[in-house]
């Protein structure tokens, strides 16, 4: 799983090191890098495995082949989707238009989600991280164990 959060700073040639626990996970998938996209909710990125773009591609590609839905999710998600492949140091290069939409300028925050991850400007995810702490407490209540959990004493 994608767990925890690194910050990290671009270099000189737009490149940024992916935490090693990130790039170790991937690994274990058989995969030397990730799929980036624009996110939908906040000025970041989303980040995943290609099994992960795959399912997303699938469901995209249920909606009916006529459907404007289906038309809108494509080009938003997989039209916008960029292949970042590591190279030998770990590092890989974001291209410039999505680091605009992500406001990043020199340093960036890889977010672990767990199957999926994001990346942020630094300050950006902070205020973000402190809202999102406020209504996890507001909504804790909406997390459930299923009866697994429960019998296992978790």
């Amino acid at each position: 799983m994608f767990l925890s959060n690194y910050e990290n700073r671009l270099d000189k040639k737009g490149r940024v090191s992916v935490p090693s626990s990130f790039r170790a996970y991937l690994n274990s998938m058989g995969y030397n890098g990730f799929i980036t996209y624009p996110s939908f909710n906040h000025a970041a990125l989303d980040g995943c495995a290609q099994d992960r773009i795959e399912k997303l591609s699938e469901s995209i590609d249920s909606l009916g082949p006529f459907e404007d839905k289906r038309d809108y999710f494509a080009t938003s998600v997989l039209s916008e989707s960029i292949s970042l492949n590591f190279d030998s140091e770990g590092r890989v290069s974001i291209p410039e238009k999505l680091l605009k939409h992500a406001k990043i300028k020199s340093n960036v925050v890889f977010v672990g989600l767990g199957k999926v991850f994001q990346i942020w400007n630094p300050k950006l995810f902070e205020n973000f991280k402190s809202v999102a702490r406020k209504k996890s407490y507001i909504n804790r209540s909406a997390l459930k164990w299923d009866n697994k959990f429960k019998k296992e004493g978790v």
